[in-house]
């Protein structure tokens, strides 16, 4: 490696002294550039550039360690993967020491480490699936979370069908993508693709955050829905021994589901389009859960909610879109409820659903999906990253851009 300018200028302050004291120290060995052989370096006046001699590898030779964090994937979601990246960066040399590592009496100064001024930084690549999603605020809340733990990345909306999602994969795991979120309709068939599935989701039995091995490649599968949703519930509001209608059997549920049964409530009634098809669902909940009661109903009869406590939308109905206007339950419906009860509608977008209209015209106590929405995303960039964003900024930039 070539001499640096600073080295240089070093060497003929070095060299003016010692040819200033010269006739007092004729029995001193040369040191420094003065040892060296060429004529070129016999004279501190020389009019020609010095040639710059290039020292040895192993003198110069210093390591920097950096380390980024990145989740392990285990179900506490914390741990980190170390990369480390070696820079030739020169020490300065003592001053009576010359760059061929000539033997000198002289005690050497401690080399002074140099940090790299410029380091490239990979930007990270995060994307949501499923369909419809073109209403979705994921990328305003994620780049926020992003932003607050100065994370370099960006979050795009990849719209997907369930007949495009085996392409979708495909395209995710061979363009550097580092991880991705999956919604509605994906968040079961998605599980057919996975390498292996946290504890977060063997339970609910469905995915909402999947991670990308940066080493191999592989997939696996988490569920950030059920955290989501029991954080957003007012703490004033207790769950234990009591019941629950949830509408709708889907992911969105099955996490609401799985959130509640982990609160020992007493009973969960489901209500669905199709009750036939949720009796493999129910048989499943039986089992997991021995201590709760479960039931289904049809979703499309009227609908007796006297003796519920909680209210869950998990359906799709009233989202922005070809859904907007429509409600999962009918005023009537609604005003069988207890007055104390709450009626959680996992919609965020519009913040006000239709059902969430009826809950403030009736006076009931509501609250609609944007929280859980925000927690649940928060959970996710937990895992991809190994490191905790500022939930505030992300609930302001999705409520800013509602």
């Amino acid at each position: 490696m070539a001499v640096n300018k600073e080295l240089l200028e070093r060497y003929k302050a070095m060299k003016a002294a010692k040819l200033a004291q010269s006739e007092q120290n004729a029995q001193t060995p040369k040191t420094g550039f003065s040892a060296l052989s060429q004529p070129s370096y016999t004279s501190a006046s020389t009019a020609e550039p010095v040639s710059e001699p290039v020292q040895p590898q192993s003198s110069w030779q210093t390591t920097y360690a950096n380390t980024s964090q990145s989740p392990q994937t285990s179900s506490n979601y914390e741990s980190s993967f170390v990369n480390t990246q070696s820079f030739m960066t020169p020490a300065p040399m003592p001053e009576t020491t010359d760059i061929f590592n000539t033997p000198t009496p002289t005690p050497t100064i401690n080399p002074v480490q140099y940090q790299d001024p410029i380091q490239e930084k990979k930007i990270k690549k995060f994307a949501l699936i499923g369909y419809p999603i073109d209403y979705s605020m994921s990328e305003y809340i994620h780049i926020a979370g992003f932003k607050s733990m100065g994370v370099d990345a960006t979050y795009e909306i990849l719209p997907t069908t369930p007949e495009e999602l085996s392409d979708r994969i495909k395209y995710l795991r061979t363009n550097g993508y580092s991880g991705f979120n999956v919604t509605i309709p994906l968040k079961l068939s998605v599980t057919l693709f996975l390498d292996e599935i946290d504890k977060s989701a063997e339970v609910v039995n469905a995915i909402n955050t999947v991670m990308i091995d940066p080493q191999t490649n592989a997939l696996r599968g988490y569920n950030t829905d059920a955290k989501g949703f029991i954080s957003a519930i007012p703490d004033d509001f207790q769950l234990y021994q009591k019941t629950v209608a949830v509408l709708g059997t889907g992911g969105a549920a099955r996490a609401a589901i799985t959130a509640l049964a982990q609160k020992q409530v007493k009973e969960i009634r489901l209500y669905t389009r199709n009750i036939a098809n949720s009796l493999e669902l129910i048989d499943y909940l039986r089992k997991t859960f021995p201590n709760i009661t479960f039931n289904s109903y049809q979703i499309d009869k009227f609908k007796d909610f006297s003796d519920v406590n909680l209210l869950v939308n998990a359906t799709p109905i009233g989202m922005s879109g070809s859904a907007v206007g429509y409600t999962p339950a009918e005023e009537d419906e609604l005003r069988t409820l207890p007055c104390d009860a709450l009626i959680y509608d996992v919609v965020y977008n519009p913040k006000k659903t239709n059902l969430i209209r009826l809950a403030e015209k009736l006076n009931l106590r509501h609250i609609n999906g944007v929280d859980m929405l925000v927690w649940q995303a928060y959970e996710a960039e937990k895992i991809w990253t190994g490191c905790t964003p500022d939930f505030k900024d992300m609930k302001i930039a999705l409520l800013e851009n509602l």
